[in-house]
């Protein structure tokens, strides 16, 4: 969403001492004020809720609240469940607004300006109200889930959330028991949708940009590129952090944020994006131990199988081991699918769905202990801890899907088969793979 924004206007007021904002947010980029939902009537007259360039978060209302927490929100690969409580008939300051994240209310705050009893704010008045940006910018980087904004009620997070028995998670309440009154919505429940479900007819409009409907979401979380272990030089931001890129002549890589697990069978897709002279490809692929991506600017970041190629030509490169001519010429655009059986020791990859041909025998993934047709075998439980890198040279880029759906901002063409049920893929998933995501790991 770093360019897209949702907007509505409402023509009369609802309640503005009692209400409740609640939402989750998985962010891309930090270190960047971001509004993740604001309310504007003039210069003078606004509100918003704000994560400020150190990352903490804030509940502002023109000159009247100001509510900072201590805690930063850093983390780029999970989803944080933000839940803001209003109510200033309360006799006692601090009870007037509460910040929860992921249900815990934060009691250790940089700002604490409470509104006086009985004051309004700006939020529900009849004005315009954005999802993702205020008064033209400080657009919001991330992606958000279950979007309600209440009035008439300051409901605790527990109304939206719940402890995991099991893991002693934060977990998603998907039909929470509120009730909604005048100027109340809640938006963004089945995926991209800004139709309100609160039964109160407020829907919200994209004002801005493209509103991509992602798999992954609160309940399922799927693997991204790391905006961290990267080289200084490359992008890893666009799209849900699944974009691999360079912009310039220079080259380096980044890192997946997981590790391929020690036991199962996964899957994953990437399409390759050459420079604008259509000369250079990028080497994306798998590095068989983790631990050495320690310098992604120098030596030991390059993949330890990856697909290369250059000037229309593309080869399969296996470190220490064999070149594997593919299937056909390369081109801009071309997917990649890896099938990664680590119960059996063996990576089978394929180029547009046909999967790449070693010792005689064209790759199939449901061989099980034979490894008809691996590009690489290995002895399982050999490569606890692969994790998966884009190598990117000048202009360059790799756009992975996990399972999300989506290349870049394009949507998958025609979705294949996928037996397990978790994700979204361009060609089929093998029986018994799955997505690197939450439910993938408890399959």
């Amino acid at each position: 969403m770093a360019s897209t924004y949702l907007a509505k206007t409402y023509s009369g007021s609802g309640n503005r001492q009692r209400q409740t904002i609640s939402f989750w947010m998985k962010r891309y980029k930090t270190g960047a004020g971001q509004v993740v939902f604001s309310s504007y009537y003039t210069s003078s007259y606004y509100a918003y809720v704000l994560l400020k360039s150190d990352d903490t978060l804030q509940y502002y209302n023109h000159s009247n609240v100001s509510i900072r927490t201590n805690r930063r929100l850093r983390d780029v690969n999970s989803w944080y469940h933000i839940c803001i409580t209003l109510d200033t008939t309360q006799a006692t300051e601090a009870d007037r607004v509460k910040i929860y994240i992921n249900g815990v209310q934060e009691t250790s705050l940089n700002t604490a300006t409470y509104p006086a009893q009985n004051a309004e704010v700006k939020f529900g008045d009849n004005n315009l109200h954005e999802i993702g940006r205020h008064d033209g910018g400080s657009y919001f980087d991330g992606a958000l889930s279950h979007f309600h904004f209440v009035t008439n009620t300051a409901y605790q997070a527990s109304s939206f959330g719940l402890t995991d028995a099991t893991t002693g998670e934060w977990s998603i309440n998907t039909a929470p028991s509120v009730t909604y009154n005048t100027n109340s919505f809640f938006i963004l429940k089945d995926g991209n949708s800004v139709t309100d479900q609160s039964g109160q007819g407020n829907n919200y409009s994209v004002g801005g940009g493209t509103l991509s409907d992602l798999e992954d979401c609160p309940s399922n979380v799927f693997n991204t590129m790391s905006n961290l272990n990267k080289s200084s030089s490359v992008d890893v931001r666009r799209n849900a952090n699944t974009t691999v890129g360079i912009s310039n002549s220079s080259s380096g890589a980044a890192r997946s944020n997981w590790n391929i697990p020690a036991t199962g069978k996964w899957y994953f897709e990437y399409k390759m994006i050459p420079d604008n002279q259509g000369n250079t490809y990028p080497n994306s692929g798998i590095k068989y131990d983790a631990e050495k991506f320690y310098n992604p600017d120098h030596s030991n970041s390059d993949a330890d199988i990856f697909v290369y190629g250059t000037y229309g030509s593309i080869l399969l490169y296996v470190r220490n081991g064999t070149n594997i001519t593919a299937n056909a010429p390369a081109s801009s655009g071309d997917i990649f699918g890896f099938a990664i059986d680590q119960d059996n020791g063996a990576i089978y990859v394929h180029e547009n769905g046909t999967y790449m041909t070693q010792g005689g025998n064209v790759g199939n993934p449901t061989s099980g202990g034979s490894k008809t047709g691996a590009v690489f075998t290995y002895t399982a439980g050999t490569y606890p801890n692969m994790c998966l890198v884009g190598k990117e040279f000048g202009n360059s880029e790799t756009q992975w899907n996990f399972g999300n759906g989506i290349f870049f901002t394009t949507p998958v063409s025609s979705a294949g088969n996928n037996p397990s049920n978790v994700g979204i893929f361009e060609y089929d998933c093998p029986t018994g793979y799955t997505a690197l995501s939450t439910k993938g790991l408890n399959l």
